[in-house]
């Protein structure tokens, strides 16, 4: 886990938070729209100024009341803060201080953390004169900035790393960065239950659940210490065809959706029991089975469908997902728990498998026995092979000349029986003499 401060922007919703956080980072890292209520759940990144380093929390909008999904996104919000270092009060300047910023002054007082008062959109010095106002919220000067365009932020962060305490030394920090903390990112469609089994697999109310398609907007991870060691598990956005995504916001989401894919080192793919397996499911199968991770299947909601429809899902995994690796299938309910506990030793598997690496004389055995039972067509031959790499693990067959893909494939599979490699991608270069 984390030992850096941590540094939470907060505020109502649409007073440009997310713009802040990403003018602090120098790069695109929150999804930002010109609507309120785009950012829902807690997001947070390593942030670093003039060597200083520190945690930037971007959260939802604040709000007294509202829906239930705002409730839970103001909880969000308030979670955060108690864990914060500064807090960072963003108002709009162009339009001063509201009822919901003064409510959320008087709790935010309560809770006695060093705030600075950020007024932002002070795009030029017009509205930097009304500034004084905010003087009245009780945090001492406030700081004029243009999250937009980068006006005053400078002089933001160099108070703010002032006030931030010092790290506390750590005399295994060598040995914490050299340990690698592998990715487990949960895919599938809006509404699947991603973010309940997010919550439920790390123990905290982190993403923001609702009974409504689209609740999770961004990529949320969180790093949690497991008797396997610490693993960052990544809840993304429910991804849909591109014919049905119709909102900015919606289109970000996937495309954030896709990289954590693309970067994790294991896909937790979420199904709808419920439902059984759409031709979206299957379409989702084949985008995370071509980023080269293992995947893990999860038929969430597995508590409420009926015997037939069990039937129905036993059959469509043999017709419509035949072509994943002989992946592990979990039946779940994320809302009751049941089934939860064996998906952390089946992750463990995963990972294990991915790293898999195999002595190049047991690879040549496999090889000489696989072509004794089954030839090469057109006099091929695959004189020597070794594993040149793992994550995933990746085979060098050294030939005479072109081999088929289809005894290609027969080779991956003579490979992933012998070394337990189901569910797990294998890559096979073929290098001719």
């Amino acid at each position: 886990m984390s030992t850096r401060p941590q540094v939470v922007i907060a505020g109502r919703p649409n007073v440009g938070k997310s713009t802040l956080m990403n003018r602090i980072l120098g790069r695109r890292e929150a999804i930002v729209e010109e609507k309120p209520g785009v950012t829902r759940d807690r997001k947070s990144v390593a942030a670093e100024w003039q060597g200083v380093e520190f945690d930037l929390i971007d959260t939802g909008g604040w709000l007294t009341g509202g829906s239930a999904i705002d409730m839970k996104v103001s909880a969000q919000s308030e979670a955060a803060i108690q864990d914060a270092s500064v807090v960072l009060l963003v108002v709009d300047a162009t339009v001063g201080v509201t009822d919901e910023d003064e409510h959320f002054v008087r709790f935010i007082r309560r809770l006695d953390r060093p705030v600075f008062v950020v007024a932002n959109k002070v795009d030029d010095m017009k509205h930097g004169d009304d500034l004084w106002e905010l003087m009245s919220l009780g945090f001492g000067q406030p700081y004029g900035v243009s999250a937009l365009h980068g006006r005053g932020v400078g002089d933001l962060l160099d108070a703010i790393t002032a006030e931030l305490p010092d790290p506390e030394p750590d005399d295994e920090e060598e040995d914490v960065e050299e340990e690698r903390i592998f990715g487990i990112a949960l895919v599938g469609r809006p509404n699947v239950g991603k973010s309940t089994l997010f919550n439920k697999l790390i123990g905290d109310e982190r993403s923001v659940t609702h009974d409504m398609p689209g609740t999770t907007r961004d990529t949320v991870d969180t790093v949690v210490q497991t008797e396997h060691g610490p693993i960052r598990f990544l809840d993304t956005a429910g991804m849909r065809r591109r014919s049905r995504i119709d909102e900015d916001t919606e289109y970000y989401s996937v495309v954030r959706a896709l990289a954590a894919v693309d970067k994790a080192d294991v896909a937790l793919l979420v199904i709808d029991g419920s439902e059984g397996i759409t031709h979206q499911d299957q379409r989702l199968a084949e985008r995370v089975d071509a980023a080269g991770c293992p995947i893990v299947v999860v038929l969430n909601k597995w508590d409420v469908a009926d015997t037939e429809l069990k039937h129905q899902i036993a059959a469509q995994l043999e017709r419509k997902l035949a072509f994943l690796p002989e992946v592990p299938v979990h039946r779940t309910s994320a809302l009751s728990g049941a089934g939860i506990n064996k998906l952390l030793p089946s992750l463990r598997d995963a990972i294990g498998a991915y790293q898999t690496r195999v002595p190049t004389k047991k690879v040549n055995d496999v090889i000489r026995d696989a072509q004794v039972a089954h030839a090469p067509p057109n006099g091929a031959r695959i004189l020597y092979a070794t594993q040149g790499a793992t994550d995933p693990p990746t085979f060098t067959l050294f030939t005479n000349r072109a081999i088929p893909d289809p005894y290609l494939r027969y080779i991956e599979n003579q490979l992933r029986d012998t070394f337990g490699l189901a569910g797990t991608p294998i890559k096979l270069r073929v290098r001719q003499r």
